[in-house]
């Protein structure tokens, strides 16, 4: 027997059916038409909010907590959004492209200095944007004070974290460096300028010696070159005088007098007997010196070699190398230190002796000119 199967409605029920398709989409149109305008404004306002409030947080939220600490060079001619990417690759911003916008909403694109700037991931935007605008370059400044040996400046280098002493004092003995600069002396010892000096990041203590030494170049031949070459003096005599004069000499105005010393005892044959040049590359001078100081052998000990020297034992400022050029014609072979940072000069040793007896007390180390 089969079945037959009657899938086909009831005609009333079939009815009722189509009506509810009929009418719903018709409702449902009817429901959107209805609220078009608020589904619209919804959509706008999750369209805008959304962004703002990413943007909001951007400009309020650091990439980091700050630990993250980068050097960045903006170099001229770089777009915003190429400073924009860098500074989002080296973690300082979180989005380089909220940044391009915020810069271009403050009209900095076009303000935006060159330079080194250094910045860290604790920075808000502004507060980096603010940097850029005003120019608020990367700085590590070094002074070198004149009358400073390497090793004093190698310490002081040392100390500020900038570069290893020994390094330092290596590149200051680089024979290859030397002979680029045309350096005849074992070091870079005088010829090192003493002024101010922004360490850059990537820069070798090798270039810093260049960058020094070229300074003091300048120098020379600008103010000093001819009046040396008229005395008779190299780069050489005259740095290493000037040093010589500019580690003695606690007051400016006896520069000239200690240079005029010097430089008739050099005429008479006699030894320069400058305590300085005993210490020198054993401890730094402070204005005494020990029997066994002066009878140390090394090159430089003008107590025991004629002449200056092998090279200056310090890095001398303007005036002292002024007073080598122009210092008085005056007698004086001899001087000792009154204690008060003043000298007492002498043209004989008789004098001297006196002057030695009124103003040194017994004592086993000696003072600046007491042997002279």
């Amino acid at each position: 027997m089969r079945f037959a199967l009657n899938l086909s409605l009831p005609l009333h029920k079939a009815s009722f059916f189509h009506r509810i398709t009929a009418i719903a989409p018709s409702a449902f149109t009817t429901v959107l038409r209805k609220h078009r305008v608020a589904a619209v404004l919804a959509l706008l306002i999750l369209t805008i909010a959304i962004p703002l409030g990413h943007f909001g947080v951007f400009l309020q939220v650091p990439a980091g907590s700050g630990t993250r600490s980068k050097i960045v060079e903006l170099g001229r001619g770089r777009t915003l959004h190429s400073i924009s990417s860098e500074l989002e690759s080296q973690g300082i911003v979180s989005s380089g492209r909220l940044f391009t916008l915020y810069a271009r909403l403050k009209g900095g694109e076009a303000k935006v200095k060159a330079g080194i700037y250094q910045f860290n991931d604790g920075m808000r935007p502004h507060q980096i944007l603010a940097k850029m605008l005003s120019g608020d370059v990367y700085q590590l400044l070094f002074a070198l004070p004149q009358g400073y040996s390497s090793y004093q400046v190698a310490e002081m280098l040392d100390k500020r974290g900038i570069f290893p002493k020994d390094s330092f004092l290596r590149a200051c003995r680089d024979r290859k460096l030397l002979a680029e600069l045309g350096i005849s002396a074992p070091s870079a010892e005088g010829y090192l300028f003493p002024g101010s000096y922004n360490i850059l990041p990537g820069r070798s203590e090798r270039d810093v010696v260049r960058e020094m030494v070229q300074r003091r170049r300048e120098l020379l031949r600008k103010s000093f070159g001819p009046r040396a070459a008229k005395a008779g003096l190299s780069m050489g005599a005259l740095l290493t005088l000037a040093s010589m004069v500019e580690k003695e000499a606690v007051l400016p105005a006896e520069k000239p007098l200690i240079a005029a010393v010097f430089q008739n005892r050099l005429e008479k044959g006699m030894r320069l007997q400058s305590d300085p040049t005993a210490l020198y590359g054993v401890r730094a001078f402070a204005g005494k010196v020990s029997r066994e100081d002066i009878l140390r052998v090394t090159p430089y000990n003008t107590y025991l070699i004629p002449g200056l020297p092998p090279g200056p034992i310090g890095n001398p400022g303007s005036d002292a190398i002024e007073a080598v050029l122009s210092h008085p014609a005056v007698p004086y072979l001899y001087f000792v230190a009154r204690g008060d940072g003043s000298h007492q000069f002498s043209s004989d040793l008789v004098a001297h002796n006196a002057a030695v007896h009124k103003f040194l007390r017994p004592s086993s180390a000696t003072s600046p000119g007491e042997h002279r």
